[in-house]
């Protein structure tokens, strides 16, 4: 499971929402997003040899990924409690990164930290 990006237990939807006539968020407003972001990364990496957040190695993660002392803080706290590994820490950095591209955004917040914490669920430990 640490080789994996994103981990999510996912409920069953209940038949209530499913049989809502309150649409969702529109596949074509959703590609937009995607798109805006996936041009926001190649313009980060045009001159090196990767295209997306998910391919960045140690170095540029440090670049990339620098995190201001509240969301180091948070991300500190969540290695330590939940026991996760090397692998999640980069893993975690990545995912943050993506989700404040997603936002536009050019900082990563501790929101944005938190919210790559949660998609990384399935390999924390359990403490007794």
């Amino acid at each position: 499971m640490d080789r994996i990006d994103l981990h999510m237990e996912v409920p069953p939807v209940q038949f209530k929402d499913l049989a809502s006539a309150e649409g969702g968020e529109s596949s074509a407003t959703i590609l937009g997003r995607v798109k805006a972001t996936r041009k926001i990364q190649a313009e980060r990496f045009q001159k090196m040899k990767i295209y997306t957040n998910a391919h960045m190695s140690s170095r540029q993660i440090r670049k990339f990924c620098a995190l201001d002392s509240q969301s180091e803080e948070l991300l500190e706290q969540a290695m330590e409690k939940f026991g996760l590994s090397a692998r999640a820490h980069s893993r975690i950095l990545k995912i943050a990164r993506t989700i404040a591209d997603l936002g536009a955004s050019e900082e990563i917040t501790s929101a944005h930290v938190a919210e790559a914490i949660q998609y990384r669920s399935l390999d924390r430990r359990v403490y007794r």
